[in-house]
């Protein structure tokens, strides 16, 4: 079945501006939104093959809505002027790839868009919209679906009604009760999408709803009440426009061979040098880590949207083959000094704190976990009180052992969110030092659309199923707390969690060292905040 991927390209040039560093070149021109779009494009049209393809952006200047409503989108700020100046290069990059670009005055990018979705279907092809504009899901159908590739969010029909509670052909009922605060078009008071939903499911029309406004009770009821006479208007503004009369059909759109000299002048003014040895090289595979970024963007969620080959997909992280655990329970003073000996000696250590509370400033250590090579690592159990626990290390004398390596800042450490542990520490009167990685910010730098949990990482990137907490504790009424969790279980648990966050780090940190700005963001940024976010959230701050 044919095919056609329209991208919103409004939003994506929106998206990538704030998501990605403030990158530039040599020159100081600004390029984040120019690389981040183009790496979730190129990912698209190269593991996606649409038959049909177009990038559409809304053209300057007013629309027949703004006739309609003069105050429609009133309420935005300017563009920032670092965002404007990657407009026009944009254009020129799409253009130069071959890229059908559409922009048609006088019409926004989302009745483009509607209009070539519904001729499609029509005709029998499949239609894909990437977009994050939720205005967009009242064209969600058998043939129509919406791909946010930032989220990984899939919506079709089912997934219309699981997000919103409405089915698709409910959306533009419900958006017009809600009303749309980015493009300043107001709703029912108060109304958000729950109340909406609940209305629409008792009704089923919105016309029907205002045919029995009075049944509605409450202050909410007045509300709707009072917005009668509006509620047809801003159906009007919110109704996407799938008649436009357009140069162009669904078939028209597809790809062309680029134009490797604009494209190659346009790589050299960006400073793009990971992309030039692929003008030279015809299916070359060329990237650099915006273009990683993108291509986990750019699949669902089963990792599959735009890849025919989940392997060859995957290749910019790889993990190691499975390695075999030596994890180790220490309940004496000799295996106690043994780990003394090989953490003062490891290059670096993965720490992590078992504890009483998810509460930093609350939270009571119940034992540490150690790695120092992947595979290998330890737990240290000093706090557990179950019935029959086995006898276990002194606490305090425990942690005053570890206190002089834990604050040495020249023995580099590392962790999952290590602020937390720090915090527990603390907690206890113990400082840390040397912290040098935290994968949760490492996660964050390189992709950070995607979750951040250890759990999450250790699926995406090592292929490992980790034991979860739930698992260990329980859940709900039947949770226990981890002072209660038998010690082979939580050395299990525990020692899994330091060696995980290790082979994480060397897997995550060699995609951020080969981006020197990349980089940059994190050892001279990230890093160095996480220090002030705990000593504020130590001290707090003063007004």
């Amino acid at each position: 079945m044919p095919t056609l991927v329209l991208v919103d390209g409004s939003s994506y040039l929106y998206r990538a501006f704030h998501a990605l560093p403030d990158l530039r070149t040599s020159k100081a021109e600004p390029t984040g939104a120019l690389r981040g779009v183009l790496s979730m494009l190129r990912r698209m049209v190269t593991d996606g093959k649409p038959d049909y393809f177009a990038v559409v952006f809304d053209a300057p200047g007013k629309t027949f809505r703004n006739d309609w409503f003069g105050d429609y989108k009133a309420n935005r700020p300017a563009m920032p002027d670092d965002l404007a100046a990657q407009i026009e290069p944009l254009h020129e990059l799409v253009r130069a790839h071959g890229w059908p670009l559409l922009m048609i005055q006088g019409v926004e990018a989302d009745d483009v868009i509607g209009t070539l979705a519904l001729q499609a279907a029509a005709q029998g092809i499949d239609t894909i919209v990437s977009t994050s504009d939720k205005d967009l899901a009242q064209l969600v159908g058998p043939r129509i679906t919406l791909v946010n590739t930032m989220s990984n969010e899939i919506l079709h029909e089912a997934g219309v009604l699981a997000k919103f509670g409405v089915r698709a052909e409910q959306i533009l009922d419900l958006l017009t009760l809600t009303g749309d605060a980015v493009d300043n078009v107001p709703g029912v008071p108060k109304v958000g999408v729950k109340t909406a939903a609940k209305w629409l499911t008792q009704y089923g029309t919105l016309d029907n709803l205002i045919a029995h406004a009075d049944e509605i009770p409450g202050v909410v009821g007045q509300h709707l009440r009072a917005t009668l006479a509006w509620l047809p208007q801003g159906r009007k503004i919110l109704t996407v426009k799938a008649d436009c009369e357009l140069p162009m059909r669904p078939s028209d759109l597809q790809i062309t061979p680029a134009d490797v000299t604009a494209l190659r002048s346009l790589y050299e003014r960006f400073e793009f040098k990971a992309w030039l040895p692929a003008l030279n090289v015809a299916d070359s595979r060329a990237t650099d880590v915006a273009d990683t970024i993108a291509r986990r963007a750019a699949k669902d969620q089963d990792g599959q949207r735009w890849s025919d080959n989940a392997a060859e997909a995957s290749h910019e992280i790889v993990a190691g083959p499975p390695l075999e655990k030596h994890y180790e329970t220490v309940l004496d003073d000799a295996a106690l000094d043994r780990w003394l000996v090989a953490i003062d000696r490891a290059e670096i250590v993965s720490f992590d704190a078992e504890t009483t509370s998810l509460d930093p400033l609350a939270a009571k250590i119940v034992g540490i976990s150690l790695a120092t090579e992947p595979g290998r690592a330890c737990y240290i159990p000093m706090a557990h009180r179950y019935a029959g626990a086995p006898a276990q290390l002194d606490c305090d004398t425990t942690l005053a052992r570890l206190a002089p390596w834990l604050a040495d800042a020249t023995k580099k450490k590392l962790g999952q969110n290590l602020k937390y542990d720090q915090h527990a520490l603390a907690n206890h009167g113990v400082s840390l030092g040397g912290v040098a990685h935290d994968t949760l910010l490492q996660s964050y730098i390189i992709e950070s659309h995607k979750p951040h949990d250890m759990d999450s990482l250790a699926s995406r990137h090592l292929s490992v199923k980790t034991i979860t907490y739930d698992e260990v504790t329980g859940k709900g009424a039947a949770r226990i707390p981890f002072d209660q969790v038998a010690l082979d279980r939580a050395t299990e648990y525990a020692a899994e969690d330091a060696d995980v966050t290790l082979r994480l780090h060397h897997v995550l940190f060699p995609a951020i060292a080969a981006d020197a700005k990349l980089e940059h963001v994190y050892r001279d940024i990230e890093m160095p905040v996480r220090d002030v976010l705990f000593r504020m959230e130590r001290n707090g701050v003063l007004v």
